[in-house]
């Protein structure tokens, strides 16, 4: 598997990069990407860190660990150079927190996000037709989450993005231990949403992309 939308103790998961990154392994994870959040506050602090520590498990494991930011809660005017001070910084994937009917994300984020190529627009929640067609035209990945609290739109993206050739990709957005899946458990997952084999294939497809 490879899971393109983690946290770390470094924002609000529960720990440390190198212990979600071994564990991640233990479940025979080929790549993770950390993607912890960020905003104006932290965002020159995260990213070096999380380079850091990628640049050493690198170095002696076997697990291909990328270093990321999730890009969370700011103001719109803002995201457009945030992404570029991200990739500047050294984030190889840059994840913007869409809008997620769990939280009071602003309106116009998705959008915001996609124009200004962010890697993955992040538990996109009921995302307008129109920003899915700016989506594909500027390269963006959409996310499917195994995440209880942003999943329920799931199907409705699935439908969508077939509907108008986008590319998805499957995050676990993992906080906890227990947010890591093992290949049976995402294999089911993706199944009770819709898609099929050959589905699946091309979601994996299009995260191994994302890493090369």
């Amino acid at each position: 598997m490879i899971d393109l939308h983690t946290h770390s103790l470094l924002s609000d998961g529960d720990l440390l990069p190198c212990e979600l990154a071994r564990r991640a392994e233990a479940k025979e994870y080929e790549a993770i990407a950390i993607t912890d959040h960020a905003d104006i506050s932290n965002i020159d602090f995260v990213i070096p860190r999380i380079v850091k520590a990628c640049d050493s498990m690198n170095k002696y494991w076997k697990i291909k660990v990328i270093p990321g930011v999730e890009i969370t809660h700011v103001p719109l005017q803002t995201i457009n150079r945030l992404v570029k001070f991200a990739r500047k910084k050294g984030a190889r994937i840059v994840v913007g927190h869409g809008e997620t009917i769990s939280e009071p994300v602003l309106p116009g984020t998705n959008r915001a996000f996609i124009k200004a190529g962010v890697d993955i627009l992040g538990h996109p929640g009921m995302i307008d037709e129109k920003d899915i067609e700016l989506a594909v035209r500027n390269d963006v990945c959409l996310e499917l989450t195994t995440r209880k609290s942003h999943k329920k739109p799931n199907r409705r993206l699935v439908k969508l993005a077939l509907k108008h050739n986008a590319s998805l990709v499957l995050n676990t957005d993992t906080h906890s231990p227990e947010d890591l899946l093992d290949d049976s458990k995402r294999l089911k997952f993706l199944y009770s949403i819709g898609l099929s084999a050959r589905l699946i294939e091309t979601v994996n497809a299009n995260s191994r992309q994302l890493i090369k």
